[in-house]
């Protein structure tokens, strides 16, 4: 199935469908990761691209599910701590604290030869460049950090999938609701506004 017929029209599954979906990815017991919380220096964002925009990530709800096992176990085996992240049929972003973020960005340098290979090899498409970049940007300020937490956990409703945070399967949005709680989630909201974060650099956007 085409890429552009699969997940990434998630706008137009119904409500069955996306139940299908979030059941998958529940089966796949993903790790507990604490409510993020700011500790200072060494916090990275850490995002990356399909190329030219491609949802090849969302080609299907068995994919996007695996990969962001594939993610999570990437990101906690060079991360001090893994805060949040999203998994979008056609990008990703994490917020980690990051002893040596090199280390960590050849780690997703490795995932996405890895995936490529195996993607292009399921889609008979050898060849194809998959990946565009990954790029890593420092946490300035505990402002600069929280701000971060709504921009990842956001991200879905941002490019209009779902409206609600706790909607979109494939992040942890959910989970730090629940811990945190709505009232202390909402307070972060209105303390930390997204403003233009984002613009100008989101690589679904480029």
């Amino acid at each position: 199935m085409a890429p552009d017929r699969a997940m990434y029209r998630w706008r137009q599954m119904t409500p069955e469908e996306r139940r299908e979906a979030l059941d998958y990815r529940q089966r796949h017991h993903l790790p507990w990761h604490s409510p993020p919380h700011y500790e200072g220096g060494g916090c990275y964002l850490l995002t990356a691209a399909c190329y030219e925009h491609q949802p090849v990530i969302g080609l299907s709800p068995e994919r996007m599910a695996a990969f962001e096992q594939e993610l999570l176990t990437e990101a906690a085996s060079c991360s001090a701590e893994l805060h949040c992240w999203v998994v979008l049929p056609n990008h990703y972003h994490f917020l980690a604290r990051v002893p040596d973020p090199g280390v960590l960005l050849a780690a997703l340098g490795q995932l996405h030869g890895r995936t490529s290979h195996r993607w292009n090899g399921e889609e008979q498409s050898r060849g194809r460049k998959v990946w565009y970049r990954a790029a890593e940007t420092a946490m300035k300020s505990e402002a600069h950090f929280w701000a971060t937490v709504n921009y990842v956990l956001h991200n879905p409703v941002r490019h209009g999938y779902v409206e609600r945070w706790q909607d979109w399967p494939y992040s942890n949005a959910k989970r730090y609701l629940e811990a945190v709680g709505r009232d202390e989630v909402e307070r972060r909201w209105r303390e930390y506004p997204l403003l233009d974060y984002g613009d100008n650099w989101d690589p679904a956007e480029m």
